[in-house]
């Protein structure tokens, strides 16, 4: 079955052409497009389909942003994607809309071998509720239901809800955010602005000011990947400082989620910063500070932990949707 996939970020619209059949993937054509260069997803899906010359019947769109209906208004563009719209515009008979980490959660069936990597094998059965948390441009959450035979993919919008802080230099992180938003959540700080927004605080707290080399590479490219790689290459004390911090409220916002999932089945991170930080989440402080949950620490250790390496699982997961309601008939 022939469908048009996409997976729509706040920084990259990717779009693909994908067979998909019984569980199976097989990618055929992909473009990689800048979100903010178009006025909305009509005018790429259009470029995309005229590019290749090629005429589907299904398609599906993993979206950042919580979905109404048939409609999303996207979180991080200024975009309103009208599933309804789509379908009669581009002229194909079936188009829906799934939140971006409803997306990836449908994707995990594709994911095997050296497209995960196991920071905790679990003690459990690894089976039951499963989730994924992926920091990129925000902080997306999911969950997949286990009904005992199958995973039940459902959308979340988790990563809004309020930060909270565990020790006295994260109640000082909070009160730095508390000047600067109206309302503080996780995604404040476990995003690619999250970095951003810990390093800020870190400067001040210990009243220092940015090298000049590392300035210039904030006003030449992403001020968020130039943090992590100075840290990761020992090149800054408060950028290690502030991907240390990072990492141990990553890893504490994904064990909320997963005792709130009550995920025995595993805990996916997903997104583009999981993979690019991989070695600094091998360290002890990543799985030290999931499972400090107090009484709760032994169920934490039943869970598997597992790092999505292969960035499009976001892009595979609403065909394999499509292809699961055509199944349905």
């Amino acid at each position: 079955m022939l469908i048009l996939s996409g997976d729509i970020g706040g920084t990259n619209t990717r779009l693909a052409l994908i067979n998909a059949d019984q569980g199976r993937i097989e990618l055929l054509r992909e473009t990689i497009f800048s979100s903010n260069e178009f006025s909305g997803l009509l005018e790429i899906a259009r470029l995309f389909i005229a590019d290749h010359q090629i005429s589907v019947d299904r398609a599906c769109f993993g979206i950042a942003g919580p979905i109404h209906g048939r409609t999303c208004e996207t979180t991080n563009l200024p975009w309103r994607v009208d599933a309804d719209e789509l379908q009669t515009a581009l002229d194909i008979s079936q188009v829906d809309l799934l939140n971006d980490l409803e997306a990836i959660a449908w994707g995990l069936p594709a994911m095997t071998g050296d497209q995960l990597y196991t920071l905790h094998s679990g003690t459990g059965d690894g089976i039951g509720n499963r989730l994924v948390i992926a920091a990129g441009t925000g902080l997306g959450q999911a969950g997949l239901f286990w009904d005992g035979a199958d995973h039940h993919p459902f959308a979340s919008e988790g990563g809004h809800a309020d930060f909270a802080p565990g020790n006295e230099i994260e109640f000082q992180l909070l009160r730095y955010l508390q000047q600067r938003y109206d309302h503080v959540s996780w995604e404040r700080i476990v995003s690619g602005q999250g970095l951003s927004n810990i390093y800020n605080f870190l400067l001040q707290h210990n009243d220092q000011q940015t090298p000049d080399w590392l300035a210039q590479q904030f006003q030449t490219g992403d001020k968020s990947a130039a943090i992590s790689r100075a840290a990761m290459d020992s090149q800054d004390a408060i950028c290690q400082e502030a991907l240390a911090m990072f990492i141990r409220l990553y890893a504490a916002e994904a064990g909320n989620h997963a005792l709130k999932m009550m995920a025995k089945g595993g805990v996916y991170l997903a997104g583009g910063i999981p993979p690019k930080i991989l070695e600094w989440l091998k360290r002890p402080q990543f799985m030290q500070t999931f499972l400090a949950k107090g009484r709760m620490s032994e169920l934490m250790a039943s869970m598997p932990v597992r790092v999505i390496l292969d960035d499009r699982c976001g892009l595979y997961g609403p065909a394999l949707y499509q292809a699961h309601l055509a199944s349905k008939g």
